[in-house]
Formats: structure tokens, sequence, C-alpha cells
């Protein structure tokens, strides 16, 4: 990673609401040696997308639709190399990433995921969560590999699982912890302080 600040570029397809979260900490001060180089989403219409472009940051939609997987991530490839980036950080980016992709940024791709994995990997895991009976879920940040939710972990975040919760009243109280998680772990990833044993994160 470069020296001073490091260059965050952020993927997402949604609202925004972890890329928000982010630059908020970094604004207050909470999230200090970091930076957001660039914000692209695979969709034009994300208001995460617009949300960028209302702080001036450099943001890019970068269709998806109709055009191959390789294409398309040598574009996205292509674009935070040429801003430099030290990390990247999926933010609700709903696209699994090829292995040229993750060969690119090797141990600098962050993600988070709405349950503690490795339990309820893949989509819709709050309701997995609530289906199976748990009485704790929560979130984790990892960092990418080629298999889907399974890298090194660098955060985790609990919540209890009340009874008579519906997906969306669970999915609320994650996201809560998710805003915090993140911007944990970005610190974490951009110490340098840190080694990797195995699957395990070990701070020095």
């Amino acid at each position: 990673m470069s020296d001073g600040n490091k260059r965050l570029g952020i993927l997402l397809s949604g609202r925004g609401s972890n890329f928000l979260a982010i630059a908020d900490s970094i604004h207050s001060g909470k999230l200090t040696g970091a930076e957001i180089a660039v914000v692209i989403s695979n969709r034009a219409d994300a208001p995460g997308l617009a949300a960028a472009i209302e702080r001036g940051l450099p943001a890019f939609a970068i269709e998806a639709k109709g055009r191959k997987r390789a294409e398309h991530d040598e574009e996205i490839i292509a674009t935070l190399q040429r801003h430099e980036v030290d990390l990247v950080c999926l933010a609700g980016y709903m696209r699994l990433l090829s292995p040229r992709f993750v060969q690119a940024f090797p141990q600098r791709i962050l993600n988070i995921h709405p349950s503690l994995l490795p339990a309820f990997p893949g989509l819709d895991a709050q309701r997995q969560a609530l289906e199976y009976g748990v009485q704790y879920s929560g979130c984790t940040v990892h960092f990418v590999d080629e298999q889907l939710d399974h890298g090194v972990i660098l955060v985790q975040r609990t919540v209890p699982v009340l009874p008579g919760d519906t997906d969306d009243e669970l999915s609320a109280r994650i996201l809560e912890q998710e805003h915090l998680a993140y911007s944990e772990a970005i610190a974490k990833a951009i110490s340098g302080s840190y080694h990797v044993v195995g699957r395990r994160y070990e701070e020095r």
C-alpha cells in the first residue's frame, strides 16, 4: 500500500449505507489514515452513486447488464488501478468477483456480510438465521478470496435475535452494527500491523 492516507475504492450496487457510514467515519476523524479515492457502481441508478457525486467524490457507473463478467471486471480493475486504490471495499456490491479480480488485489478486498460467518453465507442471510432459529446473529467483515463469503475474518459483531423478529427487523439491527464494523475493519486492514496465519487474522 502507498504511503500517507490509504486510498479506498468503494464498490456498491444500491443505497450505499455502508459507504456513507465509512465516509462519515473518515469525515468525523473516527477513521484516520484513509480517504475515498473512487466510488464505482454496476448500476447507474444506484442511490449510493448519487450520494457519492453529491459529496464531490470521483464516482462512476460501470454497467454490468449485457456484458461478459470478464470484460466488466477488467474495466472496474482498470478504474481502481487508475485511481491508485490501496484497498477495495465492497459495500452492498451485488455481483460475484471473478478470480482475476481477486488476484488483482490479493488480501486487499474487504466485504461485509450480514451473518456470523461461516454461518449463513450467500443471499438472504437474515432469513436463513431466522429459519434456523438461532438466538444470535450479526455481521462479518472479511477479506475476499475466490470462494463465496469465505475469506479471512477481520471483525464480527453480534446482535440478539428477538422473539417474533421479521427479516426487516433483524436486518435493521444488524445494519447498525455493520456501520460500526466496517470502519473498524478498514482501520485494521490499513494498519499493516497484522499477519495471516492459515485462515486466521492475527495482530502483531
